[in-house]
């Protein structure tokens, strides 16, 4: 499969289809974190000024779990970055695309949630009001977004016969798939956590109208970090280059921890504590915002 990891030129500048998709599905996630912020009546100009810092914090927590991951397949990780630290930094080398892919959701999660912490204080608005609908935002931006892995033939499964198989150049294989027919397929597991995704964003599109009033501010988030790892989970099992710790995915570790604490503070926070919900608590954050 002949597929260019550039999407276009403009004189020496070179746009890759990795960093476009992904500049796609943050504007796509903003714009609809922003009809949602506009439905509760508040003001949708902090989404898209909180987008930058989200973005630039995002984008160095996802930098930072790649390079102390240890991912398998030789691909690079904490041994190859420890000993090249400039590279950490150094996503072009030689023209070619050395890093830029070399990034990881959690990591992007962990540290778009930090900026927007930063832009609500100094805004003067509350967090978890606005953290629930920035989920909203970043699981459309990931639905978009994984699809920058294709046109870098990575984030691939093992080999399948199954008619959705995807056919991978040998250049970009895992080691152990090097000597397999050029003709075999493997699993698009880019392509099943995107299509997770979609229905996270549905399902919390669903929970933000039918339990509107029931919801407190940090559900959707809390949701979120319960819905989103699930898929992660299942979609480990097609990850032949996983970083393991102890054979077990870190990926699917995180995923456990999150669904687990996230579900408890859900449960807590509904039956045992006491918090107005979302639609009590509309008047404060509209006068903030």
């Amino acid at each position: 499969m002949q597929l260019d990891p550039i999407a276009f030129q403009i004189g020496p500048v070179t746009v890759y289809w990795y960093g476009l998709l992904i500049a796609t599905g943050a504007l796509v996630g903003a714009w609809l974190a922003s009809l949602e912020a506009e439905r509760r009546g508040w003001d949708p100009d902090h989404i898209w000024n909180a987008l930058v810092v989200c973005l630039i914090l995002g984008l160095i927590g996802a930098r930072l779990y790649h390079v102390i991951s240890s991912p398998a397949g030789g691909a690079q990780g904490w041994d190859y970055y420890r000993q090249n630290p400039i590279d950490i930094i150094r996503f072009w080398r030689d023209g070619q695309l050395t890093g830029i892919s070399g990034l990881g959701i959690y990591g992007a999660v962990v540290g778009g949630l930090l900026g927007l912490l930063a832009y609500t204080y100094f805004a003067g608005l509350k967090f978890l009001d606005w953290a629930d609908l920035g989920m909203m935002g970043l699981a459309m931006g990931q639905v978009i977004g994984r699809w920058g892995n294709f046109f870098n033939q990575e984030l691939y499964g093992n080999p399948t016969s199954l008619p959705w198989g995807i056919p991978i150049d040998a250049a970009h294989r895992l080691p152990q798939f090097r000597d397999l027919p050029a003709d075999a397929r493997f699993h698009p597991s880019f392509l099943y956590e995107s299509l997770w995704n979609l229905l996270v964003v549905g399902a919390l599109l669903y929970l933000t109208r039918r339990f509107e009033g029931r919801l407190r501010s940090g559900d959707l988030l809390l949701s979120y970090l319960i819905l989103y790892p699930i898929g992660r989970f299942l979609v480990e099992f097609q990850r032949p280059d996983a970083w393991t710790v102890r054979g077990i995915p870190a990926a699917q570790i995180i995923a456990v921890v999150s669904i687990v604490v996230s579900a408890g503070v859900l449960i807590y926070r509904h039956r045992f504590a006491e918090s107005p919900s979302l639609a009590e608590d509309t008047s404060a954050t509209q006068q903030a915002g």
